[in-house]
């Protein structure tokens, strides 16, 4: 599953590409793809063709763009910069699901296996003119949605114009970390108000959003804090040092294009990322922790079974707690 950065390298990707640009046709080739749009195929494509593209922005893993109804089917970038009279009402969001991607290319490139829905854009020089969302497992989807004022008045999500409206699917969740407006004392008096281990809180999308399992992994490592850790007994020093944390290891994922397993994510391009490269416990069980191998002891990676997954912790550097929870 997409966390974070893999989200962001694809929004950033995505801002580059469609920001400003108008949607000139829609093919919806699997409806499937669309059936959390619930009024149906007609509506989908009626409310997207025509509409400009004024933003892409995302929070935690939540990704959607903003539209705004078009007089004219040409580009008019303009738009993107000015929003100062009103706001768009509606967006386009999308789910990646396990294995959703998003793609832009041109339409001399050969329909993937797996295409579900193509969505055609107002040509500019040296762009692709084609928006393609393709999946194979058919776990994620698009769908148009309303967006709803903030209730901190503050930018909905990281996006290249900063707007106090957000997607109404992504409103309950918490800012993640890499959002300038996101408040370290809001994250700490949540987590100390749950009685429950530490890393269910990270993976609480409520507490901190964007963080799944490799990162809430990556960055309890570098914390030297276990997952079990008691969260209303968490110490302020420990906490922040957890937040630290997980900002370290989301950009150095971000630097690295996202973590990339199999074919299954990859950037608009259509490029893996390579941070799975540098990951220093998810996946590393039996292996000798780097840290402890770098002091002169002698410690390997375990795995244990958590939450109906695994969780990867080196038994020396982040030892269990005596009070911990799950």
């Amino acid at each position: 599953m997409p966390e974070l950065p893999e989200v962001e390298v694809v929004r950033r990707g995505l801002a580059r590409w469609v920001r400003g640009r108008t949607v000139t046709g829609v093919d919806v080739l699997d409806p499937r793809s669309i059936r959390r749009h619930t009024l149906g195929t007609e509506d989908f494509i009626g409310n997207l063709e025509q509409a400009t593209v004024m933003d892409v922005v995302r929070r935690g893993k939540f990704l959607w763009m903003p539209l705004a109804m078009s007089d004219s089917p040409e580009t008019d970038s303009a738009k993107a910069s000015d929003l100062s009279e009103g706001f768009p009402k509606v967006a386009l969001m999308a789910h990646l699901g396990m294995s959703g991607q998003l793609l832009m290319q041109d339409p001399e490139v050969s329909d993937e296996k797996h295409l579900k829905v193509r969505i055609r854009l107002s040509p500019v020089d040296g762009m692709p003119e084609q928006l393609r969302f393709v999946d194979q497992r058919i776990f994620g989807g698009l769908f148009v949605t309303s967006l709803v004022p903030t209730v901190d008045g503050g930018p909905g999500g990281l996006g290249e114009t900063p707007l106090p409206e957000i997607a109404e699917e992504a409103a309950h969740i918490a800012r993640d970390p890499l959002d300038p407006f996101f408040s370290f004392e809001a994250f700490y008096r949540k987590v100390r108000g749950r009685k429950t281990g530490l890393k269910r809180a990270l993976l609480d999308q409520s507490v901190i959003s964007g963080i799944g399992n490799i990162y809430a992994d990556e960055a309890l490592w570098r914390a030297r804090l276990h997952y079990a850790r008691a969260t209303d007994a968490l110490r302020r020093a420990d906490a922040e040092r957890l937040v630290d944390a997980v900002k370290d290891v989301m950009n150095a994922a971000l630097a690295a294009g996202g973590t990339s397993f199999d074919s299954l994510y990859v950037n608009v391009n259509g490029d893996s990322g390579y941070f799975a490269r540098s990951l220093n416990v998810y996946g590393r069980a039996g292996e000798l922790c780097g840290r402890c191998e770098a002091l002169g002891l002698h410690s390997t990676i375990k795995r244990e079974q958590f939450m109906n997954r695994s969780s990867y912790t080196c038994p020396v550097c982040q030892p269990r707690p005596r009070n911990g929870r799950w």
